[in-house]
């Protein structure tokens, strides 16, 4: 997995959301300001932030872009080299995806023994999914690995609660601090930590119930000293000069001014609640609609995750639930996931699986509990099914971003069906240079392009087909996939009208004209 990680790292260009990560987590260190990226909280990009630190880019003080000018400031515009700026800021995500799969070891051994635990970690380790994100500046793998990890620990507290529920209180409020998408898993956690406390408590049953009272009380304190901790972090005098907040009315409004949180972290929460409220763009099995499905994110999950990882979660879930020794830990692998599968469900935006990163974590613990089934078949299943997902797996390196199943044509195929991070988050622009060096040197390129890479900066030198007559448009058509799937009018016209002749990365496909 580190392996993967490290040299798809390498040779990815900037992903949309990444060069805004990389510049706020340079504006922490240089000038501990909040003001860039106010709508996710900090802690994930203080992480990144390690990296950037022994990148030491310049950045010019005083910028005031926006955060996406923020970004390609930093990247192109600074003398900066961006090949190795994103390596250093990836690193820390990489870093933390591996000890995120330490995690689901030790839950699953300490649930079914070492072959349980194997499986779950090959399966984790094995996820296109989580390989995809892992190794990018973003935010999904670490908001997803601290849901886990304080899963795992309130697991733990049932032996230990004074020990584990402080620290499973700090791995919510890391979750929190990363991103606010974690928001409705709070009740499910802080029911966890009752359940936990009541388990190891002792007495008579009022008594049991205070304890089980006060667990929770620790574990949302501790959580929110932790969210509090991470943006004094940044700016311990805590600075803040909110621009163009939305406001936020009705019930939303009244739990936001509710939360115990910094006045930046609420303010982020009132801008999320507009990106919500906006007619979002998406894509699915080749339909472009506006608005959102709520059953995009179980279909998106059905093409990208590997065949035999489905059917272990199934088998593993079912397991959880039907084998009485293993009953106890349905409720802590199974309610977080569908609490905030639900949510994402429910969300506006149709923009990938990476809303769902916690199903691979989460249901890998679960898939090695298949083990204890006491059948001779069941281990031989098991391992036939893991060597599956272990063949799709290395057949999709190193493109993990559009990866889908066998059932569904496999990368190639996935610009068919879905979009975005999900196919093409502009992460093959360098690969698109080599490609256009190799094979067309010398030809009229054309390109639309989405993403944040500058393609100039690459020696990629094209013209924007959409600024001419289509009749003028001759030579070489490079389109992202992403920008296809969505396309309309003159892109539709010039796409329909032109000969598809190569694919860079199963992202982007080049056309002749």
């Amino acid at each position: 997995m580190a392996v993967a990680m490290v040299t798809t790292a390498v040779r990815q260009t900037p992903t949309i959301d990444e060069p805004v990560y990389v510049g706020t987590a340079a504006v922490y260190l240089e000038e501990h300001s909040l003001r860039y990226n106010p709508e996710h909280p900090p802690l994930g990009k203080l992480a990144v932030a390690v990296g950037v630190a022994v990148a030491d880019p310049h950045l010019a003080p005083g910028f005031r872009g926006s955060q996406g000018e923020l970004g390609r400031h930093l990247l192109y515009e600074s003398g900066n080299d961006p090949w190795r700026l994103m390596l250093w800021a990836r690193l820390p995500v990489i870093a933390l995806t591996l000890l995120f799969g330490l995690v689901v070891f030790a839950f699953a051994r300490e649930l079914t023994g070492d072959a349980g635990a194997l499986v779950a970690l090959a399966l984790y380790c094995l996820s296109p999914d989580v390989i995809a994100h892992g190794s990018l500046a973003t935010l999904d793998v670490p908001a997803a690995g601290f849901v886990l990890t304080s899963v795992w620990l309130l697991w733990r507290a049932r032996l230990r609660p004074r020990l584990h529920l402080p620290l499973a209180g700090a791995a919510l409020g890391a979750a929190l601090a990363t991103k606010m998408s974690t928001l409705p898993v709070i009740p499910v956690v802080l029911a966890l930590a009752a359940v936990s406390v009541r388990y190891a408590s002792k007495g008579a049953a009022g008594r049991r119930l205070l304890r089980a009272l006060a667990g929770c009380v620790v574990v949302g304190l501790v959580a929110v000293a932790v969210v509090w901790a991470s943006y004094l972090a940044v700016d311990p005098r805590l600075r803040w000069a909110p621009q163009q907040v939305p406001v936020v009315h009705g019930l939303r409004g009244l739990a936001v001014e509710l939360m115990p949180f910094p006045e930046p972290y609420r303010d982020g929460v009132r801008i999320q609640f507009a990106f919500e409220n906006r007619p979002w763009e998406g894509f699915l099995f080749g339909r472009f609609y506006t608005g959102s499905l709520w059953y995009y994110l179980p279909a998106a999950l059905l093409v990208k995750t590997p065949l035999g990882a489905l059917a272990l979660w199934a088998a593993g879930t079912a397991v959880v639930v039907a084998v009485r020794r293993l009953r106890p830990a349905a409720s802590y692998l199974l309610a977080a996931p569908a609490v905030l599968l639900t949510a994402a469900m429910c969300g506006s935006r149709d923009f990938g699986t990476r809303y769902a990163l916690f199903l691979p974590m989460l249901l890998a613990v679960a898939a090695g509990c298949l083990v204890v089934v006491r059948r001779w078949w069941v281990p031989v299943v098991a391992a036939v099914l893991v060597a599956f997902v272990a063949a799709g797996s290395l057949r999709a390196y190193p493109y993990y971003l559009p990866y889908s199943n066998e059932a569904f044509g496999g990368p190639a195929k996935t610009r068919l069906r879905l979009h975005d991070s999900n196919v093409d988050w502009g992460q093959d622009l360098g690969r698109l240079a080599d490609r256009l060096r190799e094979r067309y040197r010398g030809e009229r390129i054309w390109l639309v392009y989405k993403g944040s890479g500058v393609p100039s900066y690459y020696g990629i030198r094209a013209a924007d087909p959409l600024r001419v007559p289509p009749g003028r448009v001759h030579g070489v058509l490079a389109v992202s996939d992403s920008a296809a799937a969505k396309a309309t009018g003159r892109l539709a016209e010039l796409i329909d009208s032109s000969r598809p002749v190569d694919d860079v990365g199963h992202s982007i496909t080049v056309y002749r004209r």
